[in-house]
C-alpha cells in the first residue's frame, strides 16, 4: 500500500507531455488526475494542442499567460493570482507576451491522453 500523503519535491518533477514553446513538468499522474507546472519563456508561443477528455485548471504563479483558443480571434491574458479553466477537447495555445518567464500550476482531471498536439484550428 502506498503512503496516504506524499510530498513531491521541486527537484523530483519530470519533463512531460511536450508541446513546442513550453516546458511542462509533471509532479504526479493518477488515472483521473494529472498535476504539475508549466513554464513559458518571454516572447514564446506554444504549438496548438488540446488535452483530450481532461478538464484543465491552471493557477498563474508569476508572469503572464496568454491563451488563444479555437472558435475565437481574441485572446485572454491571465496574470499572477488568476485561475484559468480549459474545457476538455478545447484546441488552444499559450504564449508569454511579457519580459519575464511565466509559471503556472496545472491540475488536470479526467482521462485520456494528457496532451494532444494538433495543427492550427480553423478561425472564425
Amino acid at each position: 500500500m502506498s503512503d496516504p500523503v506524499r510530498v513531491i519535491k521541486a527537484g523530483d518533477l519530470v519533463a512531460a507531455d511536450p508541446t513546442s514553446g513550453m516546458l511542462r513538468m509533471r509532479a504526479f499522474e493518477l488515472p483521473i488526475l494529472w498535476a504539475g507546472q508549466v513554464i513559458t519563456q518571454p516572447g514564446i508561443t506554444s504549438g496548438w494542442h488540446h488535452h483530450d477528455k481532461n478538464e484543465s485548471s491552471l493557477y498563474i504563479v508569476s508572469g503572464v499567460l496568454r491563451l488563444e483558443f479555437e472558435g475565437s480571434d481574441d485572446y485572454l491574458d491571465a496574470v499572477a493570482g488568476d485561475f484559468v479553466h480549459v474545457p476538455a477537447f478545447t484546441v488552444h495555445r499559450e504564449s508569454n507576451p511579457s519580459t519575464e518567464p511565466s509559471l503556472a500550476i496545472i491540475a488536470r482531471a479526467g482521462s485520456g491522453i494528457p496532451t494532444v498536439n494538433v495543427d492550427a484550428p480553423a478561425r472564425r
